[in-house]
């Protein structure tokens, strides 16, 4: 990558924990400067996070489970929603911000040329990112699919995209 030029991951509303340490992993792979989980996707616990809750220890033993230590690794942040979490980073620096998404108007990735940081959104599993929240996005890319599955697992298509976008910048 460039020197001046950084990547950052949000991701938004991904219901499974193994999906998101799978991007964890990924995103620490890529030297991903800061990764934010928002809306309701489950995030680690904090290091000093002591609160008995059954169900937080579950999750993050399974975000552990896939991320294999890059949750301790890279630099990861929680908002409550997508425009926080833009907001969070366009604070930080200039950002483009592109969503990862399968519609008609989405520019394939092989097309899209980044020209500063980029701030890469993935959304849920099934629904992807909501139409309201698309406002929010500078541009949509896609990944081409040559089979005859509709789209890829979300931590795949994120692997996959910023495997693409690391060439790119």
């Amino acid at each position: 990558m460039k020197a001046n030029i950084n990547l950052y991951l949000i991701i938004n509303n991904v219901r499974s924990a193994h999906n998101v340490g799978a991007m964890l992993r990924t995103a620490e792979g890529f030297a991903v400067k800061q990764v934010i989980l928002c809306g309701y996707t489950p995030y680690p616990r904090l290091v000093n996070d002591q609160r008995p809750c059954h169900i937080s220890a579950k999750v993050d033993a399974q975000i552990a489970k896939t991320a294999l230590g890059a949750e301790h690794m890279l630099y990861w942040d929680h908002a409550a929603d997508l425009p926080t979490a833009i907001q969070k980073i366009r604070h930080a620096e200039d950002v483009e911000v592109v969503s990862l998404e399968l519609l008609p108007e989405a520019q394939t990735i092989e097309r899209f040329k980044p020209t500063r940081s980029i701030a890469l959104i993935v959304g849920n599993e099934v629904k992807g990112i909501e139409p309201d929240e698309l406002k929010y996005c500078d541009k949509i890319i896609a990944i081409p699919m040559r089979g005859s599955k509709e789209s890829f697992n979300v931590s795949v298509a994120a692997g996959i995209a910023l495997f693409y976008l690391t060439l790119m910048v």
